[in-house]
């Protein structure tokens, strides 16, 4: 059982929901990223995404887009989010999903980036751009080494097509809140609570919603519905608005806790 499954057990027994954070890797550095992470543990951060930076990130929108290019003007790429990862590994036991588009894996070699993934303490692979039914390589792979497969469920999948992507996925199974790129939103759909419960009476595996969740209001709306929080584009907002600052890693990590204590209210 990996970090991610041992996780979630935890939360279930305590009857709390998860609180997962997504960044950038390498943004603005790869030992502020490093940085970060070890903050987030210690910031009521349940699991962590990190991003593999790509040059036409097809489900990003401008924020995560332009933290994407900011990383890869640095040179960060696979195997230096790796070696950070097994860094962070030294100090820290907090899962770690990858965040990566498939072009990075494909010239990595699936079965070499699964073993190098789980060699550096990774602990579940997240790949948008490649759905459960063309990843048969990529998760044979990963479960090989261990790696949970999260896959994606939007409010356009139909049922059928539900079924299939909840029985691939292992981990969590990420719900897409809103059709459309990343980015925060003032308001999330009303049919968001309808969408999941429909999602969660098809599978026992934990259902986690992203895409346009940024403030304390929408954290505690999806709280009651589902078994976590995304959070991504407030938090490399954040980052992005203390670009330069000594204080990067603390301001963020408070910002951080702020959202995350919204999850642990009653």
């Amino acid at each position: 059982m990996n970090r991610i499954d041992q996780k979630f057990q935890e939360l279930q027994k305590r009857k709390k929901k998860a609180f997962i954070a997504f960044i950038t890797a390498g943004d603005p550095s790869l030992k502020t990223t490093e940085d970060l992470v070890l903050a987030f543990g210690k910031a009521g951060v349940d699991i962590v995404e990190l991003g593999v930076p790509f040059s036409d990130p097809l489900a990003d929108g401008p924020t995560i887009q332009a933290a994407s290019q900011r990383a890869l003007k640095k040179h960060v790429n696979l195997e230096s989010i790796l070696a950070v990862v097994k860094r962070i590994r030294r100090r820290s036991q907090i899962p770690i999903a990858l965040m990566t588009y498939y072009n990075p894996v494909f010239h990595y070699d699936e079965e070499r980036f699964a073993r190098r993934a789980k060699a550096c303490g990774v602990d579940g692979l997240i790949v948008p751009d490649l759905p459960p039914e063309e990843g048969h390589g990529l998760i044979r792979a990963a479960r090989q080494n261990g790696l949970a497969t999260v896959f994606f469920l939007a409010p356009t999948t139909t049922r059928q097509r539900m079924k299939r992507i909840v029985n691939a996925a292992t981990g969590f199974i990420y719900y897409v809140s809103l059709t459309g790129v990343t980015g925060a939103r003032q308001e999330l759909p009303a049919s968001l609570t309808q969408q999941v419960r429909l999602a969660k009476r098809m599978t026992r595996k934990p259902v986690c919603v992203g895409f346009g969740v940024s403030t304390p209001a929408q954290v505690r709306q999806v709280a009651k519905v589902a078994d976590g929080v995304i959070v991504g584009s407030a938090i490399v907002n954040a980052i992005a608005e203390n670009k330069g600052k000594k204080q990067l890693v603390p301001n963020v990590g408070r910002f951080v806790r702020k959202l995350s204590q919204n999850l642990r209210r009653k």
